[in-house]
């Protein structure tokens, strides 16, 4: 029995991983705020941040994807708590880690694509080593520094900057919700780039991450073709069968969700070199693909 232990393992990219880990022979620990009212099975144990290293077993792989949600209006506290609650639980995972006798093979460590920041021009892939100025990228940044202490232990670490997530949960049934209510269409001037991926390939991207040894430092989980803001929303128009015709303002997106707003009006043209250099296969390169699989998986 192989063993895997993940932060974040209820959310939506945690929770497929967490099955997908257990289709590949791992028992998974699950580590949580609170372990009332949790059903430990065969394959699964809850744990919560009073665990001590010298109960646990010899993990092949421990997973960080903890975190507060993005969403919501960013007032100065919850920028604050944004950025608290990774370092917090990076920092606890790191700390466990070293206090492991036998340490795991590869440490996986969320991260974000709003390292790079902003720009409707630019390409970025892994080999961009400075983080843009802006409050995402320097918590990513912060993020991915506290992570690196695991390379100190020799495990091999790796920073997953993920975009956006694109299934049947998370951020996509929020952004086809305008279209299927007859009222889809661009987002600002429509020009700024989503870097997405469908949940399918994530999940696949980081157990690839897992099982190949060579793979260190960032990579972009995003799909390699990243789509601007207006032509996303023709193919969520085309692909639910609506019209797409109206247009929100970038001031009613400002004054609707102050800063946060920042993560739909503008974005950055991640592109996932080092999967493809490392020979990665994308289940679905193309949104148009993508989200016809979504419409058809809905349950």
């Amino acid at each position: 029995m192989k063993y895997a232990l993940i932060s974040g393992g209820t959310g939506f990219l945690g929770s497929e991983l967490t099955t997908q880990l257990q289709n590949q022979e791992y028992h998974v620990y699950i580590l949580t705020r609170s372990v009332e009212n949790k059903v430990n099975t065969s394959t699964e144990t809850y744990i919560d941040y009073t665990v001590q290293a010298d109960s646990l077993p010899i993990f092949e792989v421990v997973i960080n994807l903890a975190g507060e949600s993005l969403f919501g209006y960013w007032t100065e506290q919850k920028k604050q708590s944004i950025l608290n609650s990774r370092l917090k639980i990076t920092n606890h995972l790191i700390q466990l880690m070293k206090e492991m006798n036998t340490k795991p093979k590869v440490f996986i460590s969320a991260s974000a694509v709003g390292y790079y920041g902003m720009s409707e021009d630019l390409i970025f892939t892994e080999r961009t080593t400075e983080a843009a100025d802006d409050y995402l990228a320097s918590v990513t940044e912060e993020w991915e520094e506290i992570a690196k202490a695991a390379n100190s232990f020799g495990i091999r670490t790796v920073y997953t900057r993920l975009g956006i997530l694109l299934g049947n949960k998370g951020a996509f049934p929020m952004m086809k919700l305008p279209t299927q209510l007859f009222a889809g269409g661009r987002i600002g001037n429509g020009e700024q780039w989503l870097s997405w991926i469908h949940i399918e390939d994530a999940v696949q991207l980081i157990l690839f991450c897992i099982h190949n040894s060579t793979i260190t430092g960032p990579i972009n989980v995003t799909a390699p073709n990243p789509k601007r803001n207006k032509d996303f929303m023709k193919t969520i128009a085309k692909t639910y069968r609506r019209p797409y015709w109206f247009h929100v303002p970038r001031l009613v997106m400002e004054t609707t969700f102050g800063e946060m707003a920042h993560l739909i009006i503008k974005g950055q043209y991640a592109f996932p070199q080092k999967a493809i250099d490392h020979g990665f296969s994308f289940k679905f390169p193309n949104l148009q693909e993508a989200i016809e699989n979504i419409k058809e998986t809905k349950s």
